[in-house]
């Protein structure tokens, strides 16, 4: 018969040396967590802007799909809604109004722009049968960036 041959251990048994350990130190954690937070304030801005136009972008969309929800109730009442019924008249029928055909808008919520503000309807409008429109971020008029008007002018 013959023998196993005898196996070495070269690090002595099995036991690990004091230098081998594995793991970070606190000065290497300490340094990613400086980058990541270098990096994050660099990232922040651009994704906020990018948010913003986002924001201005769905509120054309919205405004948009109103004025046709306008202009279906037109077709069907012959009338646009007056300042007095406002947007709510997309929703729900107004008293004494006949053949209102709708509701022009699935839920009031799509009568709010992406601010969480209710869309500013004027009929007779300023530029036009009627005027529909939303400040932007700022509520309040012109502005630049996020904080701009979005019309359906």
């Amino acid at each position: 018969m013959r023998e196993d041959p005898v196996r070495v251990s070269v690090n002595g048994g099995g036991r690990r040396r004091r230098g081998s350990r594995r793991g970070f130190t606190l000065i290497e954690l300490l340094v990613v967590l400086v980058i990541l937070g270098l990096l994050a304030s660099v990232a922040a801005p651009q994704a906020m802007r990018y948010l913003g136009g986002a924001k201005h972008d769905a509120a054309k969309l919205q405004l948009s799909g109103l004025a046709t929800a306008i202009d279906l109730y037109r077709l069907d009442v012959g009338r646009y809604p007056p300042r007095e019924e406002g947007l709510n008249a997309l929703v729900q029928a107004p008293p004494g109004v006949e053949r209102w055909n709708g509701p022009y808008v699935r839920k009031a919520d799509q009568l709010l722009d992406p601010w969480g503000r209710s869309f500013r309807y004027r009929a007779p409008g300023e530029h036009g049968p009627y005027d529909l429109f939303t400040l932007g971020a700022d509520d309040r008029a012109g502005g630049s960036g996020e904080d701009r008007d979005v019309t359906s002018w």
